[in-house]
């Protein structure tokens, strides 16, 4: 039962960093139809920021993830007015060439500026505690805390708010919402920049326990890809359900079997959950399920 526990916490912990990924790739799918395939990229660029000023200008830890979000969010804005923006009455092939091209740019960048070189992040928290026979470090559990309160942010700032609600009314619908007066530029944009800025912090979160290097954001992206299929294009709620679905699976399987039989049957849900619901267990079809 130790054991299981065990696995369990380190789901919750992996889920967590899914679950931002997915959140803001979804936020980013569902105002602009697009997977953002830089989104990886974006996650290797925060985790890089938040180092720089942890390990280089001695910065505390949660203001340099702070900081890397709101560098991460203004990336996201000049992204999306710069690059897709002028793209969105094109053909989708245009978009998915202009995410391809800004992914090999911002691994240009990181390889520029940091090197090709596995970096390791110092962490202020070493600390190892016992929860009731599990052991876990504190590090680990203040990334679940933290993810925790992040998602919550998220959901009440989509629900509670009049920015929150224009990004849910364009996702439902961008023609109807433009000619109820919202600005759908302004909106996307805005939708950009916290969806990137969720990536920088899931792997500024994430960072101190594993290493950082150029490539850090490829498996990521596949399995954020793999969570906002698994709980819906488009749903919020589709993406935390699915980003810890995904970590359980994987640490379990990873605990008792292999890693090998933990990618295999992740994805042999994914197959299993879109044979019985093709939209994903909270997709709504063509709708916006934001």
């Amino acid at each position: 039962m130790i054991l299981f526990f065990q696995q369990i916490l380190n789901g919750i912990l992996i889920g967590s960093v899914y679950s931002l990924m997915a959140l803001g790739l979804t936020l980013i799918y569902g105002i602009l139809h697009i997977p953002n395939f830089a989104h990886g990229n974006k996650y290797m660029l925060g985790a890089f920021i938040s180092l720089t000023l942890v390990a280089v200008f001695k910065v505390n830890y949660w203001l340099a993830i702070l900081l890397s979000m709101v560098v991460l969010g203004l990336v996201g804005l000049a992204v999306e007015r710069y690059i897709f923006r002028p793209l969105h009455d094109q053909p989708h092939i245009n978009s998915f060439i202009a995410a391809i091209g800004l992914l090999l740019l911002l691994e240009g960048i990181s390889f520029a500026i940091w090197g090709g070189e596995w970096q390791r992040f110092p962490s202020a928290y070493k600390q190892t505690l016992n929860l009731f026979g599990v052991t876990i470090t504190l590090h680990r559990l203040l990334v679940i805390v933290a993810t925790a309160v992040l998602i919550v942010l998220l959901q009440l700032f989509i629900k509670k708010t009049t920015w929150g609600w224009t990004i849910e009314a364009l996702a439902q619908d961008r023609e109807g919402a433009q000619l109820v007066g919202i600005n759908v530029y302004w909106v996307s944009s805005m939708a950009f920049a916290i969806g990137t800025a969720l990536a920088a912090a899931a792997s500024s979160l994430i960072a101190p326990i594993y290493l950082v290097y150029p490539a850090m954001g490829s498996l990521p992206l596949i399995k954020a890809f793999v969570v906002i299929i698994l709980g819906g294009m488009g749903s919020l709620p589709g993406a935390v359900f699915g980003g810890y679905l995904l970590g359980l699976i994987e640490s379990l399987a990873g605990g008792y079997l292999s890693m090998f039989w933990a990618d295999l049957l992740a994805f042999a849900v994914l197959v299993i959950v879109l044979t019985i619901k093709p939209t994903g267990l909270f997709g709504k079809g063509a709708e916006g399920n934001t």
